[in-house]
């Protein structure tokens, strides 16, 4: 038997290392919005530090040509940009720490599923070349194909995450009421999730094209970048209806099938609102000139969904295969 109390602190542990990774996403997402990658010029520490400085005076009079002749050109000391980055940091060795308490408190399912154990402690050496990619993305110089592979690994990191949790407590989600859903729901689920993880990729696609654009246009209106843009980015407007049409086609059919208050129905209904946030979000950055504000949130709800979706599809397979064997 798994003592309750281990298993409710493994569970939290998950819970908050998914929160944080989610949180670093949309950090991450500010410090490429705000053009703060470089706010740190080096790894681990920051400008030869461990904690950054807060003003220009605390570093060497020479330090934009010490910076130069490392490779780094126009290295400017701006304060916030600094800590963005620093605070990026953090919350990543943040993310660290919390992975290893996971993958330690998850050696009480070493008799009963070792399949958790081993994910875990698998996600702790994922979670440990994360923090690697960091500092070759670091050394790049801000490469956008490093910083995207940086945001693809995280959502990777998130899914692993979702799938230890939800199979420690496969024995609730095998009660959940799924009322007149079929399997076939997992497929279309299924079909869903590879729409929603191409569309994330042809939105990292249009990111890498605005922050090329960002350093290379010879205009800084904004407004005037959306004309700049390659043809991904039609595509990746137009194919948002399709993601919409089909997630709202899940939310609806789980939520006519499940009771009020059940886990699933709730989830159906956030998904809905995530999905069309995402959208209208989309359309803020379309219509308002690409508003660094907005593209950090875009990229959160576009990794909520695909979560939301995930941990969906976890739960139906636990629930509908549970109902199978009634």
């Amino acid at each position: 038997m798994i003592d309750p109390k281990a298993a409710r602190r493994f569970r939290r542990l998950g819970l908050l290392t998914i929160f944080a990774v989610y949180f670093l996403i949309l950090v991450g997402g500010i410090v490429r919005a705000s053009g703060a990658g470089m706010g740190c010029p080096d790894w681990p520490t920051c400008f030869g530090q461990w904690i950054p400085p807060t003003d220009e005076s605390q570093l060497p009079p020479d330090y934009q040509h010490i910076y130069a002749d490392r490779g780094y050109q126009n290295t400017t000391f701006n304060p916030v940009k600094t800590w963005t980055e620093y605070l990026n940091r953090l919350t990543g060795v943040s993310i660290g720490i919390l992975i290893f308490l996971t993958a330690w408190s998850s050696r009480i399912y070493l008799k009963s599923d070792k399949t958790i154990f081993y994910l875990c402690l698998s996600l702790f050496f994922l979670v440990g070349f994360q923090g690697w990619l960091g500092s070759a993305v670091v050394a790049s110089n801000l490469k956008p194909f490093m910083i995207t592979l940086h945001m693809l690994l995280a959502l990777l990191i998130v899914a692993l995450l979702i799938y230890a949790i939800a199979r420690s407590q496969k024995d609730l989600l095998a009660q959940l009421e799924t009322g007149q859903l079929s399997p076939a729901i997992l497929t279309l689920l299924t079909v869903v999730m590879g729409l929603t993880l191409i569309q994330i990729a042809l939105g990292t696609q249009v990111r890498e094209a605005v922050d090329f654009l960002a350093h290379h246009s010879q205009t800084t209106n904004r407004y005037e970048w959306r004309e700049q843009l390659p043809a991904i980015f039609y595509i990746h407007r137009v194919y948002s209806m399709l993601i919409l049409f089909f997630n709202l086609l899940i939310s609806w059919k789980i939520y006519q099938a499940t009771p009020h208050n059940n886990l699933l129905k709730i989830l159906s209904i956030s998904l809905s609102a995530l999905v069309i946030v995402a959208i209208l979000a989309g359309i803020t950055l379309d219509r308002f000139g690409i508003p660094p504000v907005v593209q950090p949130i875009h990229l959160l709800v576009a990794n909520l969904i695909f979560g939301i979706q995930f941990f969906l599809y976890i739960a139906l397979k636990y629930a509908l295969k549970s109902h199978d064997e009634i």
